[in-house]
């Protein structure tokens, strides 16, 4: 596989990601200066969490992949030139369930912008 297929977005690297074990894989498919854009319960859209550059997006993420999960899995992928659109599906060992579906903007094969809507059980 070559360098740009093996660093660059595709379903494949985006399934590795967020199926994978560590938060690693899928924080590497983000540009350094990437935006992104968290609606939930809590952060509705008129005030949405956002976090700017990939550190901030990797406190978010290292702190997913540390907790108990039993699950994570892609469901869906569209990409279209520089857009993909998805949904990823979570479960917890307490069988708490989350879902959530993002739109992405992508630059050079990297994730620039991202705005995911997320609900789960209560």
């Amino acid at each position: 596989m070559g360098t740009a297929a093996s660093s660059g977005f595709s379903t494949e690297s985006l399934r590795r990601g967020i199926e994978g074990s560590t938060a690693a894989t899928l924080l590497s498919l983000y540009a350094d200066d990437a935006e992104l854009r968290v609606v939930d319960r809590n952060t509705q859209p008129s005030h949405p969490r956002v976090l700017h550059g990939r550190d901030e997006i990797a406190d978010m993420l290292n702190d997913v992949y540390n907790r108990d999960i039993k699950s994570h899995r892609l469901e869906q992928c569209v990409m279209e030139g520089d857009h993909a659109a998805f949904t990823e599906s979570c479960e917890y060992s307490d069988g708490v369930r989350v879902f959530s579906e993002s739109m992405i903007s992508l630059r050079d094969g990297k994730i620039t912008q991202q705005t995911m809507i997320q609900a789960w059980d209560e």
